[in-house]
C-alpha cells in the first residue's frame, strides 16, 4: 500500500491506519467475548469462539473450492445460522456476498446469477429446485451449488451436491482471513426488488458496512450484550447490517426461520430478545395475535420499523404490549435505515394521537449519514414548514458505491451530489422529515395531490381494519381517484360504505376512497405491500 503524508509530513502507517471492515467486529468478539453466546437457533447454541471457528472454516472451504478475492458468492437462505456465517465467511475469503431473496421467481434468480456472475451459491435444501431451474435458464457460466440442509427443521441432504457442513469440516479454522487492503473494496451485492423492471445490483463497501454498524448501535441506544431477533430477512440489505453489528456489542443473534407472531413472542419470552426490526405488517401481526400465540415477558423490546410509514393507529396499539417503536427509513441503496425518528425529551408528555403522530414521523439522519434533506425539482431544499413537498435526498458514508454494471443508473441516482430516493416528503420546522409517498404512489385527482399514506393512516384507525393499501384507480372525470384494498381483522366485519363514510368524516372529499376492495394484500418477503399489483387490479375495476 502506498502510504499518504499530510501537510505536516506525517505519514499514514500500519500503526495508525487500518481499513474499516465489519469483519473486525467478529475478530474482536472471538477474543474478548469467546465464551458468550453468539448465535441461537432452536436447540443450537454457539459461542463466539465457535462462531469464529465456523466462519474461518467457511472462508477456507470457499477458497479450497476455487473462490478467489473479488468473486461473487450467492446465498438463497432463510434466517438461519448459515446465512449469518456467510456474512462473515464470504468476505473473509475476499469474496463479495450476494444474498438473494428466497421468494423470487426462476427468471429473476437466473438474471441475478448471470448479472452478478456468482461463482458459487449456498442453497437451503427446499430451494434447490428453484436454483436448478434458474441455472437452466442462465446464459452464462453456472455457479457451484453447496446444499445447506437445516437439521433443526429435519432437512435431509439430497446427496446431489456438496453439503455445507462437509465444506466447513474440510476447512481450516486457523487460515488467515483476507481483510480488505482498501476499505472501498466491495463487501456485498444486493439486488433491488425490481418491481419496475430488472432489479439493479447495489454494491456495498467495507467502510460503509462498518460505519452503518456503528450508526445503528448509537441510534438504537444499544449497550453491551443485546439479544437481537432476525425478523428482517438477512437477504434484505444484509439484515440492515445488523448481523455485522451484533458481535461488536457481544450480543446474541437469535435466528428466526419462520416469521410468525407465535415465534416472535416465544423468542422474546424464552431467549430474552431485546431488539428486532420489521415492517409495520409485523407489528400488526403482534397486535392481532391470538391468545394462544402470546407469551408474557417483563421487559420492553426495542423495535425498528421500516418498509412503509407505520400508521399512527398501529403505533398506538403496539406500545402497550411491551414494545417501544422507533420508525426508521431507508432503501437498499443506503444499507437499510438512514434516518430515524429520534425521540425528543420535550415530547415526553405527549399522549394518545399526538404521541402516535410524532412517532410516525420519518425522522432525522442517522449518525453514519451526513445529510438528509428534502429537495425541490431544482435540487434546492424546500422550506421547513411541514407543507412544501419534495424528494428525499441523502448523502454520506452509508450510501452505496453504485449500481453494478449500470453506470447510467448510477449517474442518475447521484445527480447533484446526493442519492435521489424517489420518495416524496416535507420537513417540519425542527428538521424532522415526514414521508408522504413514493413518487409513483401519489394520486392526482382532479389536479389535487392525494397522499396514499395519509388515506391509509385514516383507514387504519377503523377498529375492523387490520391492513390496508391505497392506490390510484383511473377515472374518466377526475383522472385518478383513491382505491382502497383492505384486510379485516380476524372475525371483524365492515362494509365498503361504512369505511368510505369513516374516511369522509376525517378527510377532504377528494381524498376519500371511491372504491373499497376487501382482499388479502400481496406482500414482499420483507412485509412491503406490492402496490404495483394492486394498481393493476384497480385498472380493471369497472372496466
Amino acid at each position: 500500500m502506498g502510504w499518504l503524508a499530510d501537510e505536516t509530513g506525517l505519514e499514514r502507517n500500519a500503526a495508525n491506519y487500518v481499513p474499516l471492515t465489519p469483519l473486525s467486529h467478529l475478530h474482536r468478539a472471538a477474543d474478548i467475548f469467546a465464551t458468550r453466546t453468539a448465535v441461537v437457533y432452536g436447540g443450537t447454541r454457539r459461542t463466539y469462539a465457535e462462531y469464529a471457528d465456523r466462519v474461518g472454516r467457511l472462508a477456507s472451504g470457499l477458497t479450497g473450492r476455487g473462490v478467489r478475492p473479488g468473486d461473487v458468492v450467492a446465498t438463497l437462505l432463510p434466517n438461519t445460522p448459515a446465512q449469518a456465517e456467510a456474512h462473515f465467511g464470504v468476505p473473509a475469503a475476499g469474496a463479495v456476498l450476494n444474498t438473494i431473496n428466497t421468494r423470487l421467481d426462476v427468471e429473476t434468480v437466473a438474471y441475478i446469477f448471470d448479472h452478478g456472475g456468482a461463482t458459487m451459491v449456498l442453497v437451503d435444501s427446499p430451494l434447490i429446485p428453484l436454483v436448478e431451474a434458474a441455472i437452466k435458464a442462465m446464459e452464462g457460466p453456472a455457479p457451484q451449488i453447496i446444499e445447506v440442509a437445516d437439521a433443526e427443521v429435519g432437512h435431509v441432504p439430497s446427496g446431489r451436491y456438496p453439503e455445507y457442513e462437509a465444506l466447513l469440516a474440510g476447512g481450516d479454522p486457523d487460515a488467515p482471513w483476507i481483510m480488505p487492503e482498501d476499505e472501498w473494496e466491495s463487501i456485498a451485492l444486493n439486488y433491488t426488488s425490481g418491481t419496475t423492471g430488472r432489479p439493479k445490483g447495489v454494491v456495498y463497501h467495507h467502510r460503509g458496512a462498518y460505519l452503518c454498524t456503528m450508526g445503528n448501535a448509537i441510534a438504537w441506544r444499544m449497550v453491551l450484550y443485546p439479544v437481537y431477533l432476525t425478523i428482517v430477512p438477512l437477504f434484505h440489505c444484509n439484515g440492515w447490517c445488523h448481523p455485522w453489528m451484533i458481535p461488536m456489542l457481544g450480543g446474541t443473534l437469535v435466528c428466526c426461520r419462520d416469521i410468525t407472531a407465535g415465534n416472535i413472542y416465544a423468542a422474546i419470552a424464552d431467549e430474552g430478545v431485546t431488539h428486532f426490526g420489521g415492517a409495520p405488517i409485523v407489528l400488526n401481526a403482534l397486535i392481532n395475535a391470538r391468545a394462544e400465540e402470546r407469551r408474557d415477558f417483563d421487559h420492553v423490546v426495542e423495535v425498528f420499523t421500516a418498509g412503509a410509514p407505520p400508521p399512527a393507529a398501529t403505533l398506538a396499539a403496539i406500545e402497550p404490549l411491551g414494545f417501544n417503536i422507533t420508525q426508521v427509513y431507508g432503501l437498499t441503496e443506503v444499507y437499510g435505515p438512514a434516518t430515524e425518528c429520534t425521540w425528543r425529551p420535550d415530547w415526553d408528555g405527549a399522549e394518545g394521537d399526538t404521541r402516535s403522530e410524532l412517532k410516525a414521523r420519518t425522522g432525522v439522519l442517522m449518525p453514519m449519514m451526513e445529510e438528509a434533506v428534502v429537495h425541490d425539482e431544482a435540487g434546492q431544499p424546500v422550506p421547513r414548514d411541514a407543507h412544501h413537498l419534495g424528494e428525499i435526498a441523502l448523502r454520506g458514508n452509508g450510501v452505496m458505491k453504485g449500481y453494478y454494471r449500470n453506470p447510467e443508473a448510477t449517474r442518475e441516482a447521484f445527480k447533484g451530489g446526493y442519492f435521489r430516493s424517489g420518495d416524496i416528503a416535507f420537513q417540519h420546522e425542527d428538521g424532522y422529515i415526514k414521508i408522504t409517498d413514493r413518487a409513483k404512489d401519489i394520486i392526482i385527482s382532479g389536479g389535487e395531490n392525494v397522499s396514499s399514506v395519509e388515506v391509509e393512516g385514516v383507514l387504519m384507525r377503523h377498529p375492523a381494519v387490520s391492513l390496508c393499501a391505497v392506490v390510484a384507480k383511473p377515472d374518466v372525470k377526475w383522472g385518478e381517484v383513491p382505491c382502497a384494498f383492505v384486510e379485516l381483522k380476524e372475525g371483524a366485519k365492515a362494509t365498503a360504505a361504512e369505511l368510505t363514510a369513516f374516511a369522509r368524516e376525517r378527510l377532504a372529499g377528494f381524498k376519500t376512497p371511491k372504491h373499497v376492495v376487501f382482499s388479502e394484500l400481496p406482500k414482499t418477503s420483507t412485509g412491503k405491500i406490492q402496490k404495483f399489483e394492486l394498481r393493476a387490479v384497480a385498472k380493471l375495476l369497472d372496466a
